[in-house]
């Protein structure tokens, strides 16, 4: 398969590892590939050729806090309701919370997808049965609370005392 560079790449990994294994000098290496010598200093002193990864190391939402995420995750988790239903189930709740948003939650905690059941498909109801229980209703009732609590003054000082 072939290596995808960016639009500015001068260097593909064959020549990276052609520059860590030659013993000729920055220049040479540097004419020799019509690229500037400090990209050949920075190859030589790598043990890898690959790019190092982009973009954030910790993932976190811009979106959503800790404690609306933790909720949201839990919500899914119990409920095992599709994305749009937990996004019409939690708006009341979380009024900034978007479509995707809400997708890129469950992606970053692996649970975008529903697990497939296990059933004999001639048993099978012809309509999906969703039932509410009492863990759902008050999961609810706490990520109200929750979301309240962020939105009063002094929240700092009262997550300290009880958490």
């Amino acid at each position: 398969m072939g290596q995808i560079l960016h639009g500015c790449a001068r260097t593909t990994q064959a020549v990276r590892r052609e520059i860590q294994n030659s013993k000729a000098s920055l220049n040479t290496l540097a004419t020799k590939f019509g690229i500037n010598p400090k990209t050949v200093a920075k190859w030589k002193k790598r043990a890898f050729v690959t790019d190092l990864a982009m973009g954030p190391k910790v993932v976190r939402s811009t979106v959503l806090s800790r404690e609306e995420e933790a909720a949201v995750v839990a919500f899914r988790k119990h409920t095992l309701l599709p994305l749009d239903d937990c996004l019409y189930a939690l708006q009341e709740a979380i009024p900034h919370l978007s479509r995707s948003s809400l997708h890129r939650c469950f992606q970053r905690h692996d649970i975008s997808r529903l697990p497939k059941e296990q059933s004999d498909p001639s048993t099978k109801p012809k309509f999906k049965q969703k039932k509410v229980d009492s863990i759902s209703l008050w999961l609810s009732i706490e990520l109200q609370n929750l979301l309240m609590l962020n939105s009063m003054p002094g929240k700092a000082k009262w997550k300290q005392q009880h958490f």
